[in-house]
């Protein structure tokens, strides 16, 4: 049965149900429809135990990071735990490309799967309006005498769909490229504003070019910051949702971990935190991104830190790392499994490194066999590290009540928090980004282009360059080169552009070929998307 299906079967709850679960009366929520809603409420002091679900290195196959999350937000509410999931909303790139949905799997989904996977509540709508309102503004701006010297435009259109033409576009007065909407600088300062003051602060923030004198023109000085805002106003608010087995869910958010900082809105986490006693939210795709922006960037702004982490392995992605093409990952082959091992290892250790309780999860398939599960366990307990294995895809909360379990134990375990950040605000641009090259990558040297070395030299002389970093790289290696699994060293790693994203308050740093408007796969998803008798088929 596909998930579509399954979660098509399951009856829902009244959203404003779902909602008096965690405290929220009928007059904190603005419907949409009887099974979403927008949460409109401040935001609470925070008494929630948080915990970060971050994995191995991503394959073609999927590792279930989302699965894991949403049934161990089931299997804590079954044993007792006030408990909301906090997650990304989906883009539609990858809804009609080649991953798919964004919305877990099997009995382990949130509900309503269709509108979640597509407009939803219309969240992402608004930041591309918003974004390439901004754009038209600049335009126009020049158009009408340029008062302001605009020579240089860094502020770039966007649309949420796979559109590889739209990399290089003619403006006729310039050449310009487009972002997918979930790697707009609109998108990551929306997810890391505090309020909607803080939210147009950053919107006036936000640097659009540069005048004749290579002096930074800001948003704020073509004073539609207020526009900008108006059209979030409503996007702001965080979206409740429910599991399969009504277990609040606030999904909210949606920026890339590979080309953006890859984790939901800090309103909706906060949120999350002042309304349960435990919030599992999730960094996306491995930890070596997702993680690390998540503890480096999103931790640091927010003020706030995980009190456990669980890292997600599968069998088949270990076999992979170990060498094994992805058509005969489930043919036994232990060697590469333990080869691969080295890749789970890695992320265990670079998280350790945080100060952080680590909890290895296995999200088991059906073709996992007792001894491979048996060979992963021993190395992972041979770490020093708690296992866990999770079936919630196809048990739901059952399934990972043993990983619920644990959870609360490292929980109460870690009332004393040593976590810490891999750099300081203070270190210079370049050492940070070293810094995460040689600490959490393990390359062997970093190389850096001219053209990113004055730009680092610009944005530091402009007084940004206590702001942290946030690279751009391809999710599937430790390195720049995607064709380089398992867990490399002393590789050479390019530093080929930077970008000075100001209204989110971080430096992008893209490495190797990374694209910020991915493309479609020859086999895309949209192909089996269809309606047939009034209801959706084919969708993920």
């Amino acid at each position: 049965m596909e998930d579509i299906e399954i979660a098509r079967k399951y009856k829902k709850e009244d959203i404003r149900d779902i909602g008096k679960k965690i405290g929220l009366k009928e007059s904190d929520l603005l419907l949409y429809g009887v099974d979403k809603a927008k949460i409109n409420q401040k935001i609470k002091k925070a008494k929630a135990k948080l915990i970060l679900v971050t994995a191995i290195s991503p394959t073609p196959l999927g590792e279930g990071k989302t699965t894991v999350s949403i049934g161990l937000a089931d299997a804590l509410r079954k044993i007792g735990k006030d408990t909301v999931t906090v997650l990304r909303e989906p883009s539609m790139g990858p809804v009609f490309g080649i991953k798919g949905g964004a919305t877990g799997g099997g009995m382990s989904q949130v509900v309503p799967m269709e509108d979640i996977n597509l407009h939803f509540t219309g969240d992402f709508h608004a930041i591309t309006s918003a974004n390439d309102l901004l754009c038209a503004a600049i335009d126009n701006h020049i158009y009408f005498g340029n008062a302001l010297d605009i020579q240089d435009v860094y502020f770039h259109r966007c649309l949420d769909v796979n559109d590889r033409a739209l990399r290089s576009v003619d403006l006729g007065t310039r050449k310009e490229s487009f972002s997918i909407t979930a790697a707009s600088e609109i998108m990551a300062l929306f997810c890391l504003a505090s309020d909607l003051e803080d939210l147009k602060r950053r919107l006036g923030n936000i640097i659009i070019g540069t005048n004749s004198k290579g002096e930074f023109i800001y948003a704020r000085d073509l004073n539609v910051q207020g526009s900008m805002v108006t059209l979030l106003r409503d996007a702001f608010r965080p979206n409740l949702v429910q599991t399969l087995e009504g277990t609040p869910a606030i999904i909210h958010g949606g920026p890339f971990a590979n080309i953006a900082h890859g984790c939901n809105t800090v309103v909706a986490t906060k949120t999350g935190l002042g309304l349960a006693d435990y919030v599992v939210t999730e960094a996306g795709f491995g930890a070596d991104l997702g993680a690390e922006k998540f503890l480096d960037i999103k931790c640091r702004k927010a003020g706030i830190s995980p009190d456990t982490i669980v890292l997600v392995a599968t069998i088949k992605a270990l076999k992979y790392h170990g060498g094994v093409p992805k058509d005969q990952v489930f043919e036994k082959n232990d060697e590469a499994l333990k080869k691969g091992l080295e890749n789970l290892e890695r992320h265990a250790k670079n998280l350790n490194g945080y100060g952080v309780n680590v909890i290895v999860c296995l999200n088991k398939f059906t073709t996992d066999t007792k001894e491979e599960i048996k060979i992963v366990e021993k190395f992972v307990k041979d770490m020093g590290m708690e296992f866990s294995l999770s079936t919630a895809y196809v048990d739901g909360g059952k399934g990972a009540e043993d990983l619920a379990h644990k959870v609360v134990e490292s929980c109460d375990k870690n009332k004393k928090k040593d976590f810490h950040f891999l750099y300081q605000d203070d270190m210079p641009v370049v050492e940070k980004i070293k810094k995460v090259c040689y600490e959490i990558y393990h390359a062997g040297d970093v190389h850096f282009s001219d053209i990113a070395k004055e730009k680092i030299a610009l944005f530091e002389k402009g007084g940004f360059g206590n702001y942290p970093v946030c690279i751009a790289k391809t999710q599937y290696s430790f390195s720049d080169n995607q064709k380089l699994v398992g867990a490399p060293v002393d590789f050479t790693i390019e530093v080929k552009d930077v970008n000075l994203f100001n209204g989110a308050e971080f430096i992008t740093v893209y490495l190797g070929d990374i694209m910020t408007m991915p493309g479609l796969s020859k086999k895309p998803s949209y192909e089996k998307i269809d309606i047939v008798d009034g209801d959706i088929v084919g969708l993920s």
